[in-house]
């Protein structure tokens, strides 16, 4: 994400100043009060636009048309709003300014605003578009009544001209009801545009804190809000905030960002949490004398609490784990730290996964995201480099697919299969396939059919990644020639991945 987008809080003066330079260094300056004990990014934001061109000539002086009105009783001269950007400048505010045409662009540039804000008003005004995108400036964009084939193209248009920018879901009705808010949109804009970040343009009343918690839940990073300052003479509108309501509305995300915490890890996990939680774990007990000496495994154990500190847990005993007695342990006498030794076969696993992931990198081919992955080790895990293959079962109904991968070196031994016919299809790397005796040297591209009941072996020099396109595959239909290999009932270690195990860290 754009650090200059991340947890940036944005205050839209708009025109509350209301055609007073006085008035308006009085927002800013009340609202850098409230802003500065929460230590956050926070931008004040102002609205131009060029009267003079932006008024049709023949009602600059119509009073019964509502924005000619406003715009024109708030009017201030270019120099007016430098005064009051110098202020915002002095007071460490970021600064955004919505430009409304083209000659408000050229000011807002001249000006060295921060960022540039585009209204909702303005998301497909594609002849200011384009002289947005000629600056260099970065740009939020507001979303309010945008059809979603409109997004996209405004999307694909920034895109290409790789602006930097931000998308804001917001609801162009003031002040929003709770109905029409739609907070779900910001997931749907995180889903359909992954690389932008999204943001929330708020309308609601502003006494309402619960929807900006919403929006932090759902991923939002910037956060938008009309601001205002009442006093004797000015009242302000019923969707802006005064200082007190913009106060509660900023300890609002500062308490969602608490309590939504990290985000892209898993969280860390406290010593309390832990020592709670062990408390509730099942120790491991002697359900029959274990002498020293012995193996053990679960159904020569029971699991019940309470655990000691120093006990074997249901935890430790994984498919991974072989144990050792080291002392006598009479039956019901919990297994205890001192009494044991354990290995585990976890870190080679891991290895292996290690060398799998490199090779599958190297390869290029793209995978699902949830990975069925089968170490078949045939004449044992420690061997698995010499004897062996590894496979990821993609589908299997009235027809199948895998991808096999061998490793360099590694080859998987002569059997058939009675009810399999199969076709390989060399995906990358290198092949050597024995076939009925006949062994023949494949590259990639190549596809070999297997018959049925006809005894294969297949190996690599450097690495091979190949498809295996079947019919349906079955249980126990390896026929092996070794029988040392049929009578191994530990042949097969099987695990899920997610397709992030790829990635060079896999723990």
């Amino acid at each position: 994400m754009d650090s200059i987008f991340n947890k940036l809080i944005i205050l839209e003066m708009a025109n509350n100043h209301m055609g007073s330079v006085e008035h308006g260094i009085n927002i800013i300056r009340a609202f850098h009060e409230v802003v500065k004990p929460f230590g956050l990014k926070c931008a004040i934001k102002f609205q131009y636009r060029d009267l003079d061109t932006f008024i049709h000539p023949d009602f600059k002086d119509r009073t019964d048309i509502k924005y000619i009105k406003r715009f024109s009783e708030t009017r201030l001269s270019e120099e007016d709003f430098l005064t009051m950007k110098a202020e915002m400048d002095r007071l460490g505010f970021v600064s955004v300014c919505t430009p409304f045409d083209e000659i408000s662009v050229d000011r807002v540039e001249k000006h060295q605003y921060n960022i540039l804000k585009i209204a909702s008003c303005s998301f497909t005004d594609w002849p200011l578009l384009e002289k947005i995108a000629q600056t260099d400036l970065p740009v939020i964009a507001s979303t309010a009544g945008a059809s979603i084939e409109d997004i996209d193209r405004v999307v694909s248009f920034f895109e290409h001209r790789k602006k930097t920018f931000c998308l804001m879901h917001c609801v162009g009705s003031y002040p929003t009801p709770l109905e029409d808010m739609e907070l779900n949109q910001i997931s749907f804009f995180k889903e359909r545009y992954p690389s932008l970040p999204i943001g929330y343009s708020t309308h609601e009343d502003p006494g309402n804190t619960d929807a900006v918690k919403i929006a932090v839940g759902k991923g939002a990073c910037v956060f938008e809000r009309h601001v205002g300052l009442p006093t004797d003479e000015y009242s302000i509108n019923a969707y802006s905030s005064t200082p007190e309501q913009v106060k509660n509305w900023l300890t609002a995300i500062t308490s969602a960002y608490t309590m939504c915490g990290v985000s892209g890890r898993r969280r860390d996990i406290s010593a309390k949490e832990k020592e709670d939680l062990r408390g509730l774990k099942r120790g491991a007990f002697a359900s029959k004398e274990i002498s020293a000496g012995s193996s053990f495994q679960l159904a020569d154990s029971f699991l019940a609490i309470p655990n000691s500190p120093d006990q074997l847990l249901a935890n430790d005993m994984s498919k991974y784990s072989d144990f050792t007695a080291t002392q006598d342990f009479g039956v019901n006498s919990a297994i205890t730290a001192e009494g044991f030794e354990a290995s585990n076969s976890r870190n080679r696993i891991l290895e292996i996964i290690r060398r799998l992931a490199a090779l599958l990198r190297d390869s290029g081919i793209v995978l699902q995201s949830k990975l069925e992955l089968e170490l078949s080790h045939h004449h044992g895990i420690d061997q698995f480099e010499r004897w062996g293959c590894s496979m990821i079962n993609c589908i299997n109904r009235e027809y199948c697919k895998k991808i096999i991968m061998l490793l360099p070196g590694q080859e998987n031994p002569c059997h058939s299969h009675k009810q399999k016919e199969e076709t390989f299809h060399i995906l990358y790397g290198d092949m050597e396939l024995t076939l009925d005796g006949v062994t023949t040297s494949y590259s990639s591209g190549a596809l070999i059919t297997v018959e049925r009941e006809r005894p294969h072996s297949f190996s690599s020099k450097n690495g091979a990644v190949f498809e295996e396109v079947s019919t349906t595959h079955y249980k126990n239909d390896s026929y092996y020639e070794d029988q040392s290999i049929m009578t191994n009932t530990n042949r097969k270690t099987q695990m899920t991945f997610w397709a992030d195990w790829l990635a060079d860290k896999i723990q």
